[in-house]
Parts: C-alpha cells; sequence; structure tokens
C-alpha cells in the first residue's frame, strides 16, 4: 500500500465519522461527507464495495452520481429525521437565539434536501425545450 492510499484511506474514514455525527446533529450534513468518503475509498475497491452495501449510503451515492434526484421516501424520512432532532435540539438550549438559528439551519436545509430531490434531466429538458421555442 502507497502513501496516497493510506491517506485517503484515512481520510475516508474521517469523513464517515463526521458523517454519522452529522446524523444525530443537524448543523452538520451528512449527505456532503459520505459522498467525499465514498470519492476517498475509490482508491480501495473492497472498502467501497463495504459503503455501497449500506442502503442510506447507496442511495445517496447513486442519485448523485446519476443526477436522478431524491426518491420521495428518502426525502420525507429525512425531513422527519432533521426536524426532530432539531426539535430535540431547541428542548435542551436555553437561548433563544440558539432557538432561532437552529430553525433557520433548519429552513436552509430542508431547501437543500428539496432542491437536491429534484432530479436534473428534467431541468436539462426544460431549457432545451424553451431554446428550441425561442428558434
Amino acid at each position: 500500500m502507497n502513501i496516497k492510499t493510506v491517506l485517503l484511506t484515512t481520510a475516508g474514514f474521517l469523513l464517515l465519522v463526521l458523517g454519522a455525527i452529522g446524523l444525530v446533529l443537524p448543523v452538520l450534513p451528512t449527505t456532503p461527507f459520505v459522498l467525499a468518503a465514498a470519492a476517498c475509498f475509490t482508491c480501495v475497491p473492497r472498502l467501497k464495495a463495504r459503503l455501497m452495501r449500506i442502503p442510506f449510503v447507496r442511495d445517496h451515492i447513486r442519485n448523485y452520481q446519476s443526477r436522478t434526484g431524491l426518491p420521495r421516501k428518502t426525502v420525507i424520512v429525512n425531513l422527519i429525521f432533521l426536524w426532530g432532532m432539531l426539535l430535540i435540539s431547541c428542548l435542551f438550549v436555553k437561548s433563544v437565539w440558539l432557538v432561532i438559528l437552529l430553525g433557520a439551519v433548519g429552513v436552509a436545509v430542508t431547501a437543500h434536501i428539496r432542491h437536491m430531490a429534484k432530479p436534473k434531466d428534467s431541468a436539462l429538458s426544460e431549457s432545451a425545450v424553451l431554446k428550441e421555442e425561442q428558434l
């Protein structure tokens, strides 16, 4: 094993840990860390194959690579989990400003998830239709 493989594998595991923390900490995003970990694990196919056996991870990686958007069930589960963790966090926080900040983070992450849920091909085909109509 060369130094590049060792560094990428270590980075991949660190990114997975951050993604796992992001599952329970609403302020930390999960998906970007999981996608980056998958990219790091491309140098070790066995690790990437093990990562792809996890349904949550596999769905996000495949949808990101194919740009097909997220399934409705995934969006609903993600939003319920996000807002559930945010509400639990709000119960433990005593500062009004932190509650407002958590609400703002929740709105921003919800908008991001809804944006990611839309398939990218439809946006491309709509722009192609508009160009044809202009001609």
